[in-house]
This record gives C-alpha cells, structure tokens and sequence, in this order.
C-alpha cells in the first residue's frame, strides 16, 4: 500500500503535567544535522494497514495520526509540525523490521510509533537497539521483556489480573477454564493466572490452546459443558475471539453461571461479535470507551468526528493516542538542538499525563503506570465498568518470575 497522505487537523491539546528534567546523553551526529536544518520533526507510523491484523492496527494508526494532528494544529513543537512518515508493514514481522530500518535510517526518526502483536514488536525490537533509536509501543503484553529501547503503553499481566482473579473467584468460584490462541501472550499470561490461583485456592480444570485465526469451537464448547467451569479465563484474539463469543451464544451457554473473563476483548471485538452475544461477559484492561472524564469525552468526540460516528475507541487505542501526546511532552522538555532517541527516553522517564483513562506515568522501567478496571459487556457494545483501581498500578513485567525486575538500568536478577 502506499503512504497515506496527511490529513486534516482537528481538535485540542490535552493537560500535561511534567516531572523534574533528567540530563540528555550525548547527540547522534546525523539525527543532530537533521534536526538543526529541518523546519520539522520526522516521526515513523508503522501500523499494519492490510494484512490479518489490519483489523485491529488501523485504529492505532487512526489514534496516532489523531494525536499527531491535533498537536500541529495547536502550535507543534518548539514551533515545529509532527510529520508523520507512513509505513503499512502488512502484518508480516520481518515487513516490520524492514520498515522500521527504513524509517530510522533514510527517514531520520528520532521515534517510531507502532504494532499490535508480541511478533511484530519482538521482530522491530533489534532494529530498534541496534541503531539505538525509539519504539512506542501501545499494546498490553505478556510482559518478560526490558528493553532501553522501548516505550511500553499497554498493560503487563499484574495490571490486568492482580484485581481480576480475586474478583472473579469471589463472584463465581475457583475453577477455571483456560482458553487462548497458541503463541507467547496467551501463554505468559496463563502462567501469572495459575501462580494467582495457586495462592488463592483456585484451579484449572483445563487448559487449552487453538491456532491464531481458529474459528470452529464446536469441540471446546463441548468440553465447557462437560467440565462446567466456573470462570472461562479467555485470551484468544481478533477473529478467533469473535468466533468463540458467537458460538458460545448459540451454544446457549449462561454468562451469569460461567462467564468469559476475557483480557483481550475490547470495543472492537464486541462490535464485531454483537451486543447481545456479548452482553454479561467480562472484561480487564485499563480502558473502556465509556469511561467519563472530560479527557475520554475530547479522544471519544474528536475519534470519531475524524474517522466517523460508527468507529469505537478502546484500550489500544487509547494507548497509541496518550503515547504521542508523552512523546510531546520528553520533547518540550529538550532544546531543539537536543532532540535525539535516547534523550527523548531520558525526558520521558517520570512524566505525568492526563489521558483518557486517568493520569498515567512513565515508570524508570519504561513501562506506564495505568488504572486497572472490569467491565462487563452491555447488549449496546459498551462496558459497564464495575470495578476501578483506586490507584494507579505501577507495571511490574517480571512480576511472574521471582528474583527478576525491570529497572531503570535493565534487567536485575537477584
């Protein structure tokens, strides 16, 4: 596909509130010439816009070039326009390597906004420390990963579950059944489950992993009925979760007695399955589109003025919106002559913004401090939200793994 030209420009710059400035590292020589001769700043948009997971990665790139028009109609930056550079890596991990390359070397990126999928990250993340550049990246994740390089939005598994599992043992019982797509998420996040449960009485009474884009549970729902789990722990994404949510309904199975706790459904997905087969399951992330704060009531008005009255914002999304705005801010704290990667990251490191969902920060570890929720899913797409973190969760991504922790120097083993 190729670059989307750059449209329009609507809306208004959200609160930002900055923690005390860190001292920059010393200047790559080439980003330092650009910068200085430029009347702009170069920023790389790596979203897959065809492929299998342009589904759900168009509306990350819709959020970002969202955040990156409302900045430039509100002044940009030191007096400078945001100027996206578009690639669409097509779904593929080795077309996100490539592209990432492209936008970091020819292009001159002093960052790089993208992807959905742990593959897709994993195969930009070399790239990324080779050249010693900037990653954004906005999805929840399984966690175990502490790059420099990286600037995780998304929430990792203690976000998510630490207020989950407790919940959903107290309000249904203690025995679950575990159904994900069979790849490295669904797996690291069974795994932080089980520890939980381990501790909380609870049980798997099975566990069982289909192939991405698996669309006939006839034999699952199957098993469901046999074993009558209390809770359906659920992580199987896009098209597979959709499929799942349908035949689930017409299985005429009951979500008061057994119902989907799902980690990553979202307003897309439930759009795509319906109101009424989604109606009275269960989700945790750290936002829905319903949530009420005059900064969601902004993202939600302005998404939807620009990309039309049907489209829904949701926990992704939000993230790739609130990640420009961060990267604004590391900015305003540097002099333009100042304005590398790595200075960027250092800048970065405490910020406080007001984003949709509530006051985020930026943890030493580069991974964002963010406010659990559960929702459960209304027959009219949204979520009802139940229960909400009286606190913002700091992201612990080795929380799995004793003896290890993410730190502002890196990885620690004990």
């Amino acid at each position: 596909m190729k670059r989307r030209q750059f449209l329009g420009r609507v809306g208004a710059v959200g609160a930002v509130g900055m923690a005390s400035s860190l001292s920059a590292p010393a200047l790559l020589s080439s980003t330092r010439a650009a910068f200085a001769q430029g009347d702009d700043i170069p920023v790389g948009v790596l979203f897959s816009l065809t492929g299998a997971v342009a589904v759900v990665e168009h509306t990350l790139h819709d959020a970002t070039l969202l955040a990156i028009e409302e900045i430039n109609a509100a002044g940009g930056v030191h007096g400078k326009q945001l100027r996206p550079i578009i690639e669409d890596p097509a779904s593929d991990p080795a077309t996100y390597a490539d592209r990432a390359r492209r936008l970091m070397i020819r292009d001159k990126c002093v960052s790089v906004f993208g992807s959905y999928t742990s593959a897709s990250r994993q195969a930009v993340l070399p790239v990324t420390e080779q050249r010693n550049n900037l990653y954004w990246y906005p999805t929840l994740y399984e966690g175990r990963e502490c790059s420099r390089n990286v600037m995780y939005g998304g929430a990792v598994p203690n976000q998510q579950q630490d207020d989950l599992i407790p919940w959903a043992i107290e309000n249904f019982g203690p025995r679950f059944y575990m159904i994900g797509n069979n790849y490295v998420y669904p797996k690291e996040e069974n795994n932080y489950c089980k520890s939980l449960l381990s501790k909380l009485g609870g049980e798997v009474v099975h566990e069982e992993y289909v192939p991405l884009g698996h669309s006939d549970f006839s034999s699952v729902i199957n098993r469901i009925r046999a074993e009558e789990p209390d809770v359906i722990f659920a992580t199987v994404v896009g098209d597979s979760d959709v499929a799942f949510a349908r035949q689930y309904h017409a299985a005429e199975l009951d979500p008061a007695k057994m119902p989907v706790i799902s980690l990553t459904r979202s307003e897309v997905e439930v759009k795509a399955i319906g109101g009424e087969a989604a109606a009275g399951h269960f989700s945790s992330a750290p936002y829905f589109m319903g949530h009420n704060t005059p900064e969601n009531e902004r993202f939600v008005e302005n998404y939807k003025a620009r990309f039309g009255a049907d489209q829904v914002t949701h926990f992704v999304s939000e993230a790739a919106y609130f990640q420009v705005y961060q990267f604004k801010a590391a900015l305003e704290k540097l002099d333009p002559s100042e304005i590398t990667p790595a200075a960027i990251r250092d800048a970065a490191v405490g910020l406080t913004l007001n984003a949709p969902q509530g006051e985020v920060l930026i943890d030493e570890n580069l991974h964002t401090h963010l406010w659990p929720k559960i929702g459960q899913w209304q027959s009219d797409g949204q979520a009802k939200v139940l229960i909400q973190s009286e606190e913002r969760v700091a992201p612990k991504p080795y929380a799995a793994y004793e003896g290890q922790t993410c730190t502002g120097q890196g990885l620690v083993k004990a």
